[in-house]
């Protein structure tokens, strides 16, 4: 006769036997769609940077990157070199991958993120192995407002 310590232990077992071979667990990958210039390099690693920090990036290749900044309507002040749409939020820039999950996360009643310019030491633009700093990511607005998100 089993005991019931036995039955618990001896079922514990024939379930991780029926979970063994089914491979990793697969994570899906959060969808971003990138617009930027097909001639620049730093948005180019920064797609890059996405792809390895796990996003499923969709990329298009724009020219007319301020007509279509202008029809998002991404404020002039927050505006960098590729803009990235991600569910109802806009994404400017240089943002962090952390950062852009903790939008996710928290969802808080603002257009998106940014990381205005080109800051030196963020992702996309920091030499390999250097630590992202001296910047700050944005919250903004439609209207221009903007607030602290992070600094770096």
């Amino acid at each position: 006769m089993l005991s019931r310590r036995g039955f618990v232990v001896s079922a514990a077992g024939l379930l991780l036997m029926g979970m063994r071979g089914r491979g990793p667990v697969v994570r899906s990958r959060t969808p971003i769609t990138i617009y930027k210039s097909s001639s620049c390099g730093c948005c180019a690693k920064w797609v890059e940077y996405l792809d390895a920090n796990g996003f499923q990036t969709t990329v298009h290749d724009e020219e007319g990157m301020d007509r279509l900044k202008d029809r998002l309507g991404v404020p002039s002040a927050v505006r960098s070199c590729h803009t990235a749409i991600l569910g109802t939020y806009l994404i400017e820039g240089h943002v962090p991958a952390a950062d852009i999950r903790r939008l996710l996360a928290e969802e808080p009643k603002v257009a998106g993120l940014a990381a205005p310019g080109m800051p030196a030491l963020s992702p996309g633009m920091a030499p390999p192995g250097v630590r992202e700093s001296g910047f700050e990511v944005l919250a903004f607005q439609y209207d221009g407002s903007t607030s602290r998100f992070a600094s770096y």
